[in-house]
């Protein structure tokens, strides 16, 4: 991907030293004229990867569209978090729609600006997986058919963290939700459930779909910056982990994102009009207990009898993703 090239990274981390880059190379995050989309004085959770990925999302598209874009949100976490009546942090044009008709309203307001021959203004549509996996499915599903000129964000942290932590079709087998507790021989959320909504869109054959995670921030830009690129719709997934509802300590919502994506279980890549284009290879591969073990909602299978079978049931997931996009380096793959 065009951003993996950048070598300059801080010992022992992935992040780069914006001084040692090119000003073309640096991050929006890192300009002092960056739009702060998502502004301080909201109401998320310590360590909320949702609130960071939606700044660095949104900030991106400022940029990308020079100032004019319009967003589009949905009921949850983020919407609750960011607009407590009388109050906003949002500084961009910004609606608030239901639960589950943001692709639908985002739709309507891109007919209203093509109606008025407003070409350079964009809209993006913005979600958390309760919104858009279940509740707001069937609108984005006709967003994709209809190939409305909506860019819809996803912020995918895998439950219905707002209303309790409850399961949604975006929550992994084995994590432990309030209505998936961990108890009986499969404990937790079942396998088998659920859908894959990035492998949906992309059977849409949609202009544009790709996946992300708040771990790469440059990978993020670029995709958002390369989504505005094109026109239709299209679809961008990112992974933000909760650490409320994960388990997580406030202080490892990086590291865990960036876990899923080593590991394999979540799989980086992007896609244009129904053909993978690129995948953002594994830097250095862990087994997905490496993963697991840093959230509360998976401690079950590392009690007194630890569940190795199902630990394994998971490796075999993230396995099956490493080979079907080719997430391991050629050298690495070929052993």
């Amino acid at each position: 991907m065009p951003v993996q090239p950048i070598k300059f990274y801080q010992t022992g981390s992935f992040a780069v030293g914006n001084r040692l880059l090119d000003p073309a190379q640096r991050s929006v995050q890192a300009d002092t004229r960056r739009t702060n989309s998502l502004n301080s004085g909201h109401r998320a959770c310590q360590g909320c990867g949702e609130a960071l990925g939606a700044r660095y999302a949104l900030d991106a598209a400022m940029r990308a569209t020079n100032g004019q874009m319009v967003a589009v949100n949905a009921t949850g976490c983020l919407e609750v978090f960011s607009t407590p009546y009388p109050e906003t942090s949002w500084q961009v044009p910004w609606i608030h729609s239901l639960f589950g008709n943001a692709p639908a309203v985002a739709t309507g307001v891109a007919a209203a600006l093509k109606a008025k021959g407003r070409t350079d203004v964009r809209v993006v549509g913005q979600g958390g997986d309760g919104g858009t996996v279940d509740i707001g499915f069937a609108c984005l599903s006709g967003m994709f058919e209809r190939n409305d000129d909506v860019l819809y964000i996803c912020y995918d942290n895998e439950a219905y963290m707002n209303t309790g932590v409850q399961r949604s079709g975006a929550t992994p087998p084995a994590a432990r939700t309030t209505t998936t507790q961990a108890v009986g021989p499969e404990p937790g959320n079942a396998f088998g459930q659920g859908k894959n909504v990035p492998l949906i869109a992309l059977a849409h054959e949609i202009p544009y779909v790709a996946t992300a995670t708040v771990a790469e921030l440059r990978d993020l830009e670029y995709k958002v910056r390369r989504a505005m690129e094109f026109r239709g719709a299209r679809y961008l997934h990112i992974m933000v982990p909760c650490p409320l509802g994960w388990g997580s300590a406030a202080c490892d919502t990086i590291r865990v994102a960036r876990l899923a994506k080593e590991s394999g279980l979540f799989p980086v890549f992007e896609a244009e009009g129904g053909e993978i284009t690129g995948v953002s290879k594994i830097r250095r591969r862990v087994p997905v207990e490496d993963y697991l073990r840093l959230q509360s909602r998976y401690a079950h299978l590392f009690g007194e009898h630890p569940r190795t079978d199902v630990i394994a049931r998971i490796q075999a997931t993230a396995d099956k993703n490493i080979r079907r996009f080719g997430l391991l380096a050629d050298d690495e793959a070929a052993q």
